[in-house]
């Protein structure tokens, strides 16, 4: 949207620190570029190919996608935002009977979001999620489709040699161990699954697994709530430092920053956690390995920033001073909804009442993220070993210095 010289050249996003592509335009895919390839390796060869790389710009991808999701909610009454570049429209029951309707509203969709948010989308219409899914790839791959899809206006033969010749793999929460048992079973195509006896499916899986084969077949059977299974059972804030870290106190900030951000997400997502996992680690092929970690109860669920820290901090007694540890993280399990179960008044705490978690997310999402932060994690200057991003775009909205200027 920012950089329209970018359109239609071979172009890689890269990882934290600038380390391997993680995305790639179609262009890029067209020389062979994979998922994964260090950059370090195709550094050399990018000039002679045409390639240009930028690093993970996540503040100007937030803040895309939620001026994205406000677009679509002109076009449904119920919008139910997936992922960050990805959302379920649930469309008016007359219009879900009209294929031609159908078309209209998803070009229409598609057309707004690149007028008014300059970034192409593809649509997928389907009865079902799963469908959707299935449908919102063939528009994606299939330039017959102009980028929308609406399933029940295809051929029904068409959607028969479609779902035989592509592999389980490409059904919508069909992961590669998944992949592996359904194949030892004879089941290696979307048909095979689509045409199981759900019975036997259920026996041998479980559930959803079985809900996903229903789906197949145009049964609606996976609402919002499915469609998050076991993604709210725990939260992880980790980052690969982008110089080692050789002293505790250079961990104790890292913690005492991923802590805050911790809090943030649980608070931003009303949840509270009971069990908090800290770590940190050597690169594997270190000299001198040592991955240390703590798993700490905390005597009651929260979201308190406060205590968050303290418990990271437990970890800080393994730490060795001069081992260069090349990453650091935590993770919070057991999570719960907030407010589910309120402790005691002895044993409520303060810091969580007063809505710090919220109060630093707030300031720091208007005046950036060294402008406030709790102990260490707010001390300055900020740290040397932060994310590398050597070819960060503009974060073109987000940022005051950084705004992009108009001339008429």
């Amino acid at each position: 949207m920012f950089r329209p010289d970018l359109e239609g050249v071979p172009l890689v996003v890269l990882s934290n620190n600038d380390g391997m592509v993680v995305a790639a335009s179609r262009e890029a895919k067209a020389l062979g570029l994979d998922l994964g390839e260090p950059w370090f390796k195709l550094r050399p060869h990018a000039e002679r190919l045409g390639v240009r790389a930028v690093s993970s710009n996540y503040e100007l991808y937030g803040d895309m996608s939620a001026r994205t999701m406000r677009v679509l909610e002109r076009f449904a009454s119920e919008v139910d935002i997936y992922s960050i570049d990805e959302a379920f429209l649930t469309i008016d029951r007359r219009t879900s009977a009209d294929c031609e309707a159908m078309t209209d509203l998803g070009r229409t969709v598609r057309s707004e979001v690149r007028r008014l948010i300059g970034v192409p989308v593809c649509v997928g219409i389907a009865p079902n999620r799963t469908l959707s899914k299935l449908a919102n790839r063939c528009a994606k791959k299939l330039d017959v489709f102009g980028g929308v899809c609406v399933w029940p206006a295809t051929r029904p033969e068409w959607r028969e040699q479609l779902m035989r010749s592509l592999p389980v793999s490409e059904v919508w929460g069909i992961a590669s161990r998944l992949e592996r048992r359904l194949r030892a079973l004879g089941i290696e195509t979307i048909w095979d699954l689509a045409t199981a006896d759900p019975t036997f499916i259920r026996k041998q899986f479980n559930v959803t697994v079985m809900r996903t084969a229903l789906e197949l077949r145009g049964v609606a059977c996976i609402g919002p709530e499915e469609d998050r299974t076991g993604k709210k059972d725990q939260l992880i804030v980790s980052r690969s430092f982008s110089e080692k870290v050789t002293t505790v106190n250079g961990i104790r900030q890292a913690l005492s920053i991923y802590a805050q951000q911790m809090a943030s997400r649980l608070t931003r997502h009303h949840q509270v956690g009971k069990t908090l996992v800290a770590f940190a680690g050597t690169a594997h092929f270190a000299e001198q390995k040592h991955y240390p970690q703590v798993k700490v109860r905390l005597p009651f669920p929260t979201a308190d920033p406060v205590e968050l820290t303290r418990a990271a901090h437990q970890l800080l007694p393994h730490i060795q001073d001069g081992s260069r540890y090349a990453r650091a993280g935590l993770m919070m399990a057991d999570l719960l909804p907030a407010g589910l179960h309120l402790p005691l008044e002895p044993f409520q705490a303060p810091h969580e009442d007063a809505g710090i978690a919220g109060i630093i997310d707030s300031v720091q999402k208007k005046a950036g993220k060294e402008a406030l932060g709790l102990g260490w994690g707010g001390m300055r200057p900020g740290p040397s070993w932060q994310m590398k991003r050597e070819m960060l775009t503009k974060r073109a909205t987000t940022h005051w210095d950084e705004l992009v200027t108009v001339r008429a």
